[in-house]
């Protein structure tokens, strides 16, 4: 088959790769509807982050089961799946506690960029639908799988409440699902911290009462202006630089929270700073498997659509193209339709 292969930093190609396999009795294999490129992606395309050799690309999918090992009793072939980024088995103490994505048995998930993947610890990281889903639900589905569920704890680890000041750090797809959580868990006030006039307008529509373009020091001065002081009682950072981390810390408010999820790249926190902030931290790969059955009926319920968020769609041979794309900043999040 031919799939998605980062080579070397810009070097990403669509070759022919072997066809997935059972390999454990907990695997899954699917026929993948759709996949997309992560902005996590992106930190390997540019040389940022260390890859030894050829690297199959993809962790986030959608699709339909075509096999399953001889031990997978909760998904079967024929049924509609979504799955986490984070592949875990849903039993241990971790993922009982509401962190799979902190498994004992945690794998990541890769290879989706492709027409069929192989899912390990498929029970406890598959979710079935009742039912094969509209077509147009797709891309809000596949978004649950990472995208959306990311979002979601940035909001939930920030402890977004009815009636709270909201303010998402970042308007990359993750940061613009953080603005939609913070709409659904009931924020009056929800700050989008965005300079591009496209991405703008989808956190207005995504529930943004307010948005800043300032950045750093000018960025927290505007939000300190905005609640007259005090800062926000809740900050989502998804960026994970430096400087988004600082200007995170430095909207909350004394006793506010920061849910922290973009993948941190040099970030060095000062410890008595902290300490005299008084202000709760909480981030790391989502447990987006904790909130996928929710997620997916609130897509399937129509209720949201954060398929919106991919505003490029290009076929798998020309996923060059959709990696350009979003480096250059002319897109946020590239679908590749597989069916």
């Amino acid at each position: 088959m031919r799939a998605t292969v980062l080579h070397s930093p810009g070097d990403i190609r669509c070759d022919d790769v072997a066809d997935p396999v059972i390999e454990k009795p907990t695997d899954a294999i699917i026929k993948l509807s759709a996949s997309c490129i992560c902005g996590s992606d992106l930190w390997p395309y540019r040389g940022l982050q260390n890859s030894t050799g050829p690297m199959h690309m993809g962790h986030e999918y959608c699709g339909i089961v075509v096999e399953v090992g001889s031990a997978v009793k909760t998904v079967r072939p024929g049924q509609f799946v979504v799955g986490s980024f984070c592949l875990s088995d849903n039993t241990c103490p971790h993922c009982r506690f509401g962190f799979p994505s902190s498994c004992e048995q945690r794998e990541f998930m890769s290879g989706a960029q492709a027409p069929y993947a192989r899912v390990p610890l498929a029970d406890g990281t598959l979710v079935a639908t009742d039912e094969i889903p509209a077509d147009d639900l797709i891309p809000s589905l596949l978004a649950t799988s990472d995208v959306l569920g990311t979002g979601w704890y940035a909001a939930d680890a920030a402890r977004v409440q009815p009636g709270c000041t909201a303010v998402v750090v970042g308007d990359g797809a993750v940061g613009l699902m953080g603005v939609l959580s913070a709409k659904q868990m009931g924020a009056e006030r929800i700050i989008a911290m965005s300079r591009h006039k496209s991405r703008q307008d989808l956190a207005l529509e995504y529930g943004a009462t307010h948005i800043i373009s300032e950045r750093g020091d000018a960025g927290v001065a505007r939000i300190k202006e905005l609640t007259k002081g005090v800062g926000a009682d809740s900050v989502l950072e998804c960026v994970g630089t430096q400087e988004s981390m600082m200007q995170a810390l430095n909207c909350a408010r004394p006793g506010g929270a920061i849910g922290f999820v973009g993948v941190p790249h040099g970030v060095q926190l000062d410890g008595q700073g902290l300490f005299f902030a008084q202000k709760s931290l909480m981030g790391g790969p989502a447990p987006v498997r904790r909130y996928l059955p929710y997620l997916m009926d609130l897509v399937l319920s129509r209720t949201i659509n954060p398929g919106r968020v991919f505003d490029l769609e290009v076929p798998l041979e020309d996923v060059a193209e959709g990696y350009r794309a979003m480096d250059e900043r002319r897109a946020i999040k590239t679908l590749l339709r597989l069916q």
